[in-house]
């Protein structure tokens, strides 16, 4: 009893000198504004949530409607329907995509640990490892394979309730090209943005740290050339391969590229340093290796960069969708007004509003066929016409059309 009591004075009395200490000095250089969010000490590079919040559905409980997108390339499917126990007439929007494989999952050889207790990382080549031989031909082996359960995870992603927006977005259709001169951006592209338009309050949710303040990754709270750089939902959060990340502006009011002059140039320079900065501090990865671009249209109109390595081919890459934030400072420096000036291309899905709206003054579904002559109408075959003469009309149909002169008139069989 009395060991006891003394252990407790003793504790009591060190506490008491441990609060008498000064505050420790921080030592690090210190901005006014920009701060790197502490690291989650479980993962150090990787931005992993340290907070989870409950979903007011049951993923279990999904109904399906039916399938918006089948991506046998991007190893994704994308499914529509509703949590009936929620309500009936809300449309959900779920998303299952197979995650890219990480270096680690397929390591033969379990580094040491200096703790016995830690548990070696999975990999594909382990006793747990399920193979069913399809066939072996020569060198050749077909097999397949289901590994233990930790690989076999999938990323899904839940828009709920989803509008007619989301499902247009995510399903299947027809895709045309517009050409938007600054009159038709003017005219149908901005009423329509303005009356039209995803809510921004999850972004300024965002920006105002009422959400998802666990998952930034780095943040510049300057009023004018600050932005928020956090996780896209496309990232799984794990894999480096496949980093997405988003940086968010803090000014608001610039809805697109259409917005941006050479007073946004300080933003932008800003953000281009200060994230690949972030990045390599916080992932480890090389700038010279980072893709940063905005799309035209965006998915929702406050103005964000998208960033990813290279070696990623992530959704919205190609050159009809977006616009190398490089390239974007360039034409402002060289024009202050670049991009009101500008006719910028974008794409259209079959099922779009404004697509309605581009097609009643341009009409861009509609198609003229070129009116042929009946002499330059292509010869049809007949069941009763020789191979000869068939393969002369092939050669007709394939070949650009020329003047022949006397002599191929002549050593043409079939002239």
């Amino acid at each position: 009893m009395v060991m006891v009591y003394s252990a407790y004075r003793l504790a009591v009395v060190c506490q008491h000198l441990i609060n008498k200490l000064p505050p420790k000095q921080d030592n690090r250089k210190k901005n006014k504004h920009k701060t790197m969010p502490e690291q989650v000490e479980s993962s150090p590079k990787l931005n992993v949530s340290s907070e989870i919040n409950t979903p007011t559905y049951d993923l279990t409980k999904f109904h399906l409607k039916r399938i918006l997108n089948n991506n046998s390339k991007c190893k994704s499917i994308t499914l529509l329907g509703t949590f009936p126990d929620i309500s009936k007439t809300d449309s959900a929007i779920v998303v299952f995509e197979k995650n890219a494989y990480r270096e680690s999952d397929v390591a033969t050889e379990v580094v040491a640990d200096d703790d016995a207790e830690t548990k070696p990382k999975p990999s594909y080549f382990s006793t747990d490892l399920k193979v069913r031989t399809d066939f072996i031909n020569n060198i050749y082996g077909s097999f397949q394979c289901v590994p233990t359960q930790e690989l076999c995870t999938v990323k899904s992603t839940v828009i709920y309730p989803a509008t007619e927006k989301h499902i247009e977005k995510y399903s299947i259709c027809q895709k045309y090209i517009i050409n938007e001169t600054p009159d038709l951006y003017e005219s149908i592209t901005l009423p329509y943005i303005e009356s039209s338009q995803f809510s921004l309050e999850w972004v300024y949710n965002i920006l105002e740290h009422k959400q998802e303040t666990e998952r930034i990754v780095f943040e510049d709270t300057h009023p004018e050339n600050g932005f928020i750089l956090l996780p896209d939902l496309k990232w799984d959060g794990r894999n480096l391969e496949t980093l997405y990340l988003l940086g968010i502006v803090r000014k608001r009011g610039i809805k697109s590229l259409r917005d941006l002059n050479a007073s946004h140039l300080p933003l932008l320079h800003n953000v281009r340093s200060s994230a690949k900065q972030a990045i390599l501090e916080r992932y480890g990865l090389n700038p010279n290796q980072l893709r940063m671009y905005f799309h035209y249209q965006p998915s929702f109109y406050h103005l964000h960069v998208h960033i990813n390595p290279i070696r990623n081919d992530a959704p919205g890459i190609w050159c009809e969708k977006s616009h190398m934030l490089d390239t974007v400072i360039n034409n402002l420096e060289l024009l202050p007004d670049y991009y009101q000036r500008a006719s910028l291309p974008f794409v259209l899905y079959e099922g779009n509003n404004l697509l309605e709206l581009y097609d009643k003054q341009l009409q861009v579904r509609k198609v003229a066929a070129p009116e042929l002559s009946e002499a330059e109408a292509p010869e049809a075959f007949t069941d009763d016409e020789p191979e000869e003469g068939r393969q002369c009309k092939r050669i007709k149909l394939s070949t650009p059309q020329k003047e022949l002169n006397e002599s191929e008139l002549i050593e043409t069989p079939c002239a």
